[in-house]
């Protein structure tokens, strides 16, 4: 079974029309910068001490800059256009990570089709979130075909409605504004002929700076003239949250500074806060955490796939579920921060789940 894997990467290009490729540069200034050392990021990453010099001399004059500085006490640092490209490179990535996932695994079913006795792809359309990653990279691994698209929480559920999907991926938070994000799903979803499956439990909150050098205490600062936001695109289930939360607290979403900036993934919007473009966000806990920000907690929320009763029994429905259910899937669940497993697998049925309590 053929594997495909879809990367970001950032090439510089000469006025000579070379290129030179930042791949093997980056993993090495990502070292240096935890280590201290280019002796030991040069041996973490299998180099010799002569090798990694090269490699960071060839592109400092590609770039026309150093890298690298020395500083007393420190040992080697990133210079501030070493941080740059690091970020750079971070940025890049998980700005487009989402779609390359789903590309990748759209490629690879394609040419599976090819190479292999025909199988019944679990098509999968979510919004997009950790624990959905988790569960493509177990069906991978599991050698289940799986063909990803990530889309808006109302895309993904309206696609199954179409029955364009198996699985649509949506999240509604606990507290008083399930209701009024639960309308938006219950046009498309059929108490008779469709289930919810519980993937997750999860937070969302504001993602920071580190030792948040804003000050900001809550949504409520978001309305201040100092303070850059930057947002996830009309349609997401997390824009629908946000746009209710601001206005439980006074703030008129349309005053907010940077609002009409979007991003299409948690991961992007932290990337974008940890850059410095912006100096707030909204969205997952791990995303916070894998870029060094603070992460302020706002609500908690259920994450559902909603699918066919008919279809539960049979693949590919019936392993995904079993899987779902596996001691191996919650506990790599459990490893992201903020999300809670427990109930992972559990079928609700629809009216139960739109409507469940916040307790």
């Amino acid at each position: 079974m053929v594997r495909i894997e879809c990367q970001a990467q950032l090439v510089v290009k000469g006025a000579d029309g070379r290129e030179s490729s930042l791949s093997d540069v980056v993993p090495l200034l990502a070292l240096v910068d935890e280590s201290g050392s280019i002796a030991q990021a040069a041996q973490l990453k299998g180099l010799s001490y002569r090798h990694a010099w090269g490699l960071l001399r060839s592109i400092e004059e590609r770039l026309g800059g150093p890298l690298i500085a020395k500083e007393r006490g420190r040992g080697s640092v990133l210079s501030e256009l070493g941080q740059a490209v690091l970020r750079a490179q971070r940025l890049c990535g998980e700005r487009l990570d989402g779609n390359m996932q789903a590309l990748a695994s759209e490629v690879a079913s394609d040419l599976n089709r090819w190479l292999a006795p025909p199988a019944d792809d679990v098509r999968i359309h979510a919004s997009h979130g950790y624990a959905v990653a988790a569960l493509v990279t177990a069906l991978v691994a599991n050698d289940l075909p799986v063909d990803i698209k990530y889309r808006d929480s109302a895309d993904a559920v309206s696609a199954l409605a179409r029955g364009e999907c198996d699985l649509a991926g949506f999240h509604l938070p606990l507290g008083p504004f399930r209701a009024a994000c639960a309308d938006t799903y219950r046009r498309w979803l059929d108490p008779q002929r469709h289930v919810l499956v519980h993937l997750t439990r999860r937070k969302q909150g504001l993602f920071l700076g580190k030792n948040n050098p804003k000050r900001i205490s809550g949504l409520g600062d978001l309305a201040r003239d100092d303070i850059r936001f930057v947002n996830r695109q009309p349609g997401s289930g997390t824009r629908m949250l946000l746009d209710l939360a601001l206005r439980q607290v006074g703030v008129d979403p349309d005053r907010v500074n940077g609002y009409a900036s979007t991003e299409l993934t948690h991961s992007a919007i932290a990337a974008f806060v940890a850059s410095g473009m912006a100096d707030v966000g909204f969205g997952v806990e791990p995303a916070a955490h894998h870029f060094g920000l603070d992460f302020m907690p706002i609500v908690d929320e259920d994450y559902y796939f909603a699918c066919d009763r008919a279809h539960l029994e049979r693949a590919p429905l019936s392993t995904v579920i079993g899987l779902l259910r596996g001691n191996a899937f919650h506990d790599s669940v459990a490893l992201l921060e903020g999300y809670d497993p427990r109930d992972c697998g559990r079928l609700v049925d629809v009216e139960a789940g739109l409507g469940e309590a916040a307790a």
